[in-house]
């Protein structure tokens, strides 16, 4: 059940990544990734929300379901580290390494966030 509940969350994350990164990258076209800052802070935020509300332990099917399935698709690690690597072989290294600064304090501040909001859900 768990592992379905999983690939459940995925099958949503995965395509409103996709979806989330193109219609950013249409608004802001620059060499900064800002589809990928984007659905990283927000699976971030979203995340901590998921495992604070459901940190006493019975609510694992939601967890698994959002939490695992949806923000592990939603976010990636991959594509920022390759988008970072591609900035610095065009040489902008000042882009890339505003998108590291950007990407680690911004998700870190968003998944407080999100566990201070679902505090009180518990």
């Amino acid at each position: 059940m768990t592992a379905l509940m999983v690939a459940l969350g995925a099958a949503v994350g995965a395509p409103a990544r996709y979806l989330t990164d193109r219609a950013v990258q249409r608004r802001h076209p620059s060499p900064f990734p800002w589809g990928t800052l984007v659905v990283n802070v927000v699976g971030s935020f979203v995340l901590g929300v998921v495992v604070s509300a459901g940190s006493r332990g019975h609510e694992a099917t939601v967890v698994a379901l959002l939490g695992t399935g949806f923000c592990g698709a939603l976010t990636t690690y991959s594509t920022f580290s390759w988008e970072t690597l591609r900035l610095v072989e065009r040489g902008e290294g000042g882009v890339a390494a505003l998108n590291v600064v950007a990407s680690v304090v911004a998700g870190l501040v968003a998944a407080a966030l999100g566990w201070a909001v679902g505090t009180p859900l518990r």
